[in-house]
């Protein structure tokens, strides 16, 4: 199994008494110390049960250092989410720089799936819980479907260039090439088969090779490999 990636509420308390930290180094430990107890407690209470006290033990703050960060639990959870979606979507941008689009997304689902097997309480926080947050907490969800609808764009664009015998690509498919990993990640954590997520791999990749390409183009390129 892969090295267990740091969660944020792992991150070390400000020193004692006196230190040298500027008021902004402050409020940045407090804030990820905040968000990462955050991912800790709804991952292990769910996200009603869940409350600004629990909260703020967990990260070792203050009540006021809350907030001064937040306006409730439903605005740092959001912003948990928030992070998450954009740290992933950074990591999953940078393979635009593969050779081909098909390195390209073999590595992107391998990333994928690892970092979210290595990061259980946010997995379980975001892959269960985000529902229960409410409207608010959807709005962000599609906001980063929207992100990662352009990383698959990319890609069918990409392979078009390789191939333009290609059909246009579908809407429909690629909305879906966005959802289903999600979908299904999602489905395992809730089956509490978060340590067996990177078994999904070949057939995850496989599933968005025939969505953003087409069925034809899978056994073509088979041939062409095998020649």
């Amino acid at each position: 199994m892969a090295e267990e990636a740091p969660t944020a509420w792992q991150a070390d308390p400000l020193p004692r008494g006196r230190h040298k930290l500027s008021r902004d180094a402050v409020r940045a430990s407090q804030r990820e110390r905040l968000l990462g107890a955050m991912a800790e407690v709804v991952s292990a209470e769910g996200y009603e049960a869940t409350t600004v006290p629990k909260v703020v033990a967990a990260a070792r703050v203050s009540t006021n250092a809350f907030y001064e960060q937040f306006k409730d639990k439903a605005d740092c959870f959001i912003a948990l989410c928030e992070m998450a979606g954009d740290a992933l979507f950074t990591e999953m941008a940078s393979f635009a720089t593969e050779t081909d689009w098909l390195t390209s997304l073999d590595k992107g689902m391998d990333f994928y799936l690892r970092w979210w097997q290595q990061q259980p309480a946010l997995t379980r926080a975001y892959m269960i819980e985000l529902p229960a947050a409410g409207r608010r907490a959807q709005d962000e969800r599609e906001r980063q479907h929207e992100r990662f609808l352009e990383v698959v764009r990319y890609l069918a664009e990409w392979a078009r260039r390789t191939d333009p015998d290609l059909p246009p690509a579908s809407k429909i498919a690629l909305d879906a090439a966005v959802d289903a990993p999600t979908d299904l990640v999602g489905r395992e954590v809730r089956a509490d088969r978060l340590e067996q997520l990177h078994e999904l791999k070949d057939e995850l990749t496989d599933l968005l090779i025939r969505l953003i390409a087409d069925d034809s183009w899978v056994a073509r390129h088979a041939e062409r490999a095998g020649a």
